[in-house]
């Protein structure tokens, strides 16, 4: 059953005024399945994966364009940066909206996409499903005023601790929304291996799986609390610019947030460290083996979790 994302009104708005749409994320969280959705089949549908595709795109991107006529959804476009100048070249001859794009992993396609379609591109950043999404509350920004709060607590249900530390532990990849304990061991195993090795090796040079599993592993144990890099690196037996480096790596394939602290600029004694923020829960829990809601619950995370979660 397809869920309604509360993204899709800002996709169209943005689809109907930029000439490029791109919508990036970690990997699994619906970004293809929305974005076809959306384009209810009158859009091409291709993707990077396809390795004949990806080569035509790498080798004969003019070509490519000619085989594959706009408008078209192009999946995994981090993948092809060398057609991103020919979508340039089409976009500014051609009207808005040709082009829908998504890719995973934010770092390397940021920078092409900035160097080649800079003011011709709308961004949207999409996560895993909220709790809105799932409950089916109408969308729109969330407000920290008293007012906004008094009508959100008159539409929405209130959740029984175990049914919120349920959905918490499950996290909010579409693939899980009603899964069982053992389809969310499955899952989440196969998502990590598939991270360690395929993103972590294209975003940055890790000789050591293990290694950096460790470090995942201990970064997930700092969700909800300010990062030290010093005391991460310990725990993950690396040096702390590594550390520093490879959470930088996390954040850029969109697995975690780092909220960074405000302050006065001429504040010489306020703590500058950010708080880290992983934007899957069951992500964070898998690593960190809570087998279950209720001993998550009834751990010393919970309260770390129950922040992050509504973060």
């Amino acid at each position: 059953m397809y869920i309604k994302r509360h993204l899709e009104t800002t996709i169209e708005k943005l689809s109907g005024c930029c000439k490029v749409l791109l919508v990036t994320g970690p990997r699994q969280v619906g970004k293809t399945t929305l974005l076809r959705r959306l384009a209810e089949g009158n859009r091409t549908y291709v993707t990077m994966d396809d390795i004949n595709v990806r080569s035509l795109a790498m080798t004969e991107p003019g070509l490519f364009l000619q085989r594959y006529k706009p408008p078209l959804l192009i999946d995994e476009i981090q993948m092809a940066p060398k057609l991103l100048p020919y979508i340039k070249m089409y976009v500014d001859e051609h009207g808005n909206g040709d082009f829908w794009l998504t890719g995973s992993h934010a770092f390397d396609l940021m920078e092409n996409v900035t160097e080649s379609l800079a003011g011709r591109i709308g961004i949207v950043h999409l996560l895993g499903f909220s709790h809105a999404e799932v409950a089916g509350l109408g969308a729109g920004a969330f407000v920290p005023e008293e007012k906004f709060l008094l009508q959100r607590a008159q539409e929405a249900e209130i959740l029984p601790m175990r049914d919120l530390f349920g959905q918490i532990w499950r996290g909010s990849m579409p693939a899980l929304n009603n899964a069982s304990e053992q389809d969310w061991n499955n899952y989440y195993s196969s998502y990590v291996q598939t991270f360690l090795q395929r993103d972590v090796r294209a975003l940055t040079q890790v000789n050591d799986e293990l290694q950096f599993y460790r470090f995942l592993c201990a970064a997930a144990s700092y969700t909800g609390s300010m990062i030290n890099y010093a005391a991460l690196a310990k725990e993950a037996e690396i040096t702390a610019p590594t550390a520093k480096q490879w959470l930088k790596v996390l954040a850029a394939a969109g697995l975690v947030y780092l909220l960074e602290p405000f302050m006065h600029p001429n504040l010489k004694y306020g703590v500058k460290a950010p708080k880290v923020y992983f934007t899957d829960t069951g992500l964070a829990a898998y690593l960190l083996r809570w087998s279950n809601a209720e001993i998550l619950e009834a751990g010393a995370m919970s309260s770390s979790f129950l922040e992050t979660w509504a973060v």
